[in-house]
């Protein structure tokens, strides 16, 4: 891996030319018109944090026998953070049908059980590198991701509470954003994609996200709640609590007035519920009327 702050014109010239961009609301990405390559910048939040923080796992994920995208060049150029990843073939996962999700459920726990190690000293936090100012419980570093007018809210204190029996799990490696299209397949072969969120903290955390997607992207597309199949999620690790923190997130990174849509009792009820398929079918439900008012996804 090359690491430069050199201009993106030099990136140009040995790795490109590179084609068209694809816009994000985090990144911006350009596939080498060969197809050999691909450019991704990125933007908004923590740009340098998420570039520096993707680079440094991907190397230690290969090590892990992970298959993920290896890093070509990576660097800066004025106030912009880049990425040149090498191409890889392979088709994202789709949810679209039962069997669909299925095979996005089942990549996910072969994933999972290489990426979910323990490593010595780990601590909670952004990227795996260990490095902290001191520790930080896992329910902090959760509620540190969401927006100060959330500590206005009138659920803070009730999920602030409902969070803390998560700082007894232990702290493993995750990759932080395990949705269905970071996983390319190429017939027995499957890479793990985008780990710019990658951190430490309970193995949980990377479960709800599976969940999450997995409701939020069928109720988007048009799924009836009472038709998303959470019965496929039966049997991962779950958290009512971490559940309802990622409702949240989702919606503290849309329009600013969405936040407001979810009610005390929406957040009460997801985290006290000790059920996993009650509280995903009560997302299911609480997600379509979020849709319903045009939330967008």
């Amino acid at each position: 891996m090359r690491s430069t702050k050199s201009t993106v014109p030099w990136v140009e010239e040995e790795l490109g030319p590179f084609g068209p961009a694809a816009l994000k609301p985090y990144s911006r990405t350009r596939f080498a018109v060969d197809g050999s390559a691909l450019l991704k910048f990125y933007v908004d939040i923590d740009p340098e944090g998420r570039r520096l923080r993707e680079a440094a796992t991907v190397e230690q994920a290969a090590l892990m026998g992970i298959q993920v995208r290896s890093v070509l060049a990576t660097g800066t150029s004025g106030a912009a953070s880049w990425t040149v990843f090498r191409t890889v073939p392979g088709i994202p996962c789709s949810i679209g049908t039962r069997k669909a999700a299925q095979e996005y459920i089942s990549h996910v726990s072969a994933v999972s059980s290489r990426l979910h190690r323990s490593p010595a000293g780990a601590a909670t936090g952004p990227s795996w590198d260990g490095r902290r100012s001191g520790p930080v419980p896992p329910s902090r570093f959760l509620l540190e991701q969401l927006s100060r007018r959330c500590r206005l809210m009138p659920w803070w204190e009730a999920l602030d509470t409902a969070l803390r029996p998560i700082d007894a799990h232990p702290v493993v490696h995750l990759h932080g954003d395990l949705k269905p299209e970071h996983f390319l397949v190429d017939g027995e072969r499957v890479r793990v994609v985008d780990w710019e969120a990658s951190a430490c903290g309970p193995a949980v955390l990377d479960y709800t996200d599976v969940a999450f997607h997995l409701v939020r992207d069928l109720v988007y597309e048009g799924v009836p709640p009472g038709r998303v199949p959470v019965d496929l999620l039966t049997g991962l690790p779950f958290s009512g609590p971490a559940l309802a923190w990622r409702l949240l997130l989702w919606l503290d990174r849309r329009r600013v007035q969405d936040i407001g849509r979810v009610t005390v009792h929406d957040v009460h009820r997801l985290a006290a519920e000790g059920q996993d398929a009650t509280a995903h079918r009560a997302l299911a439900r609480t997600i379509a009327r979020l849709r319903a008012a045009d939330v967008p996804r």
